[in-house]
C-alpha cells in the first residue's frame, strides 16, 4: 500500500493537470494534500483523483472562504473522520481519519503553521497529546510539520530547540520519523527558500509503534524529475511512503 502526502501550493492552481499526471505515475493508494483549497483548480483536482480511483474523499476545505489552505485525504478504501478530543484546533489544518483498506489505519494529515504566526506551537502540542495518549492502533501522522533537527534537515539555520524537541518527543512516545528511520542520516529536502535558495526538510510521516513493522519505504521525489525541483508544478517535494499489507 502506497500512501503519499504533497504540499500543492496555493490549491493547484494552473498547475494541476500536471500535479494530476503526475500524481497518477505515482500511483499511491491514499493521498494527503496540503494546500487544497475550495477553488474551481482544486475541484478539477478531486475530480482527476476520483477517475483514478481514489473516489474516498474528504476535505477541510470550506467554500465560505475558497483561498483557505486547507487538506484533502482521497484513498481507493471508505474513509471515516475521526475525533480526537486532544486534536489541534486548527480545523482547516488537521484532518484524521479512518482508512478501511486491507491494512486498516488511521491516518492524520497535517499542515502546521508558520512560526510567525503563533500558532505553530500550540498545534505542535496538540499532536503530540494525540501521539501520546493513541488507543487506535496502527496510525500514521503525516504532512507539512515546518518542522526538522537542527543541523540535519537544514541547509542554513532554521529550526529551534522546541521543534527540534517535538520531533524528539514524538519519538519517545513511539512514532518514528519513517524517512529516518530508514535513512539515518540522510540529506534530503523537501522545500527551498525562495531568496536564499536553501533547502529544508519540513514534510514527515510519523509512524507509531504498531504500525512500523508494516513499513517498507519512505521516499521524497520531485515531480518532474528530469529536471527536479526547478520544474515541479509544486514548490513541494511529494512524501511517498510504503507499507506491507
Amino acid at each position: 500500500m502506497r500512501i503519499l502526502a504533497w504540499n500543492i501550493r496555493a490549491g493547484g492552481g494552473v498547475r494541476v493537470p500536471a500535479i494530476a499526471r503526475q500524481l497518477r505515475r505515482w500511483a499511491p493508494d491514499v493521498v494527503a494534500l496540503s494546500e487544497f483549497r475550495a477553488t474551481p483548480p482544486s475541484g478539477l483536482l478531486r475530480a482527476a483523483l476520483a477517475e483514478g480511483g481514489l473516489v474516498h474523499q474528504l476535505t477541510t476545505a470550506d467554500p465560505r472562504r475558497p483561498a483557505l489552505n486547507a487538506l484533502l485525504v482521497a484513498a481507493r478504501w471508505p474513509l471515516v473522520r475521526i475525533r480526537l478530543t486532544a486534536a489541534p484546533l486548527e480545523r482547516a489544518r488537521w484532518l484524521a481519519v479512518s482508512v478501511a483498506s486491507p491494512l486498516p489505519l488511521v491516518l492524520g494529515a497535517l499542515h502546521v503553521p508558520n512560526r510567525v504566526s503563533g500558532r505553530k506551537y500550540p498545534f505542535l502540542d496538540a499532536v503530540l497529546a494525540c501521539a501520546r495518549g493513541w488507543r487506535r492502533g496502527p496510525a500514521l501522522f503525516v504532512g507539512d510539520t515546518n518542522s526538522g533537527r537542527r543541523g540535519l534537515d537544514e541547509q542554513v539555520p532554521a529550526f529551534n530547540v522546541r521543534e527540534e524537541g517535538w520531533v524528539d518527543a514524538l519519538h519517545g512516545c513511539g512514532w518514528l520519523d519513517a524517512f529516518r528511520h530508514l535513512r539515518a542520516e540522510a540529506r534530503a529536502y523537501t522545500w527551498y527558500s525562495p531568496n536564499g535558495r536553501n533547502g529544508f526538510r519540513i514534510d514527515q510521516a510519523f509512524v507509531n509503534a504498531a504500525l512500523l513493522e508494516r513499513l517498507r519505504d519512505a521516499a521524497y521525489v520531485w515531480a518532474g524529475t528530469r529536471r527536479g525541483r526547478k520544474g515541479s508544478p509544486s514548490d513541494h517535494a511529494a512524501l511517498l511512503v510504503d507499507f506491507h499489507e
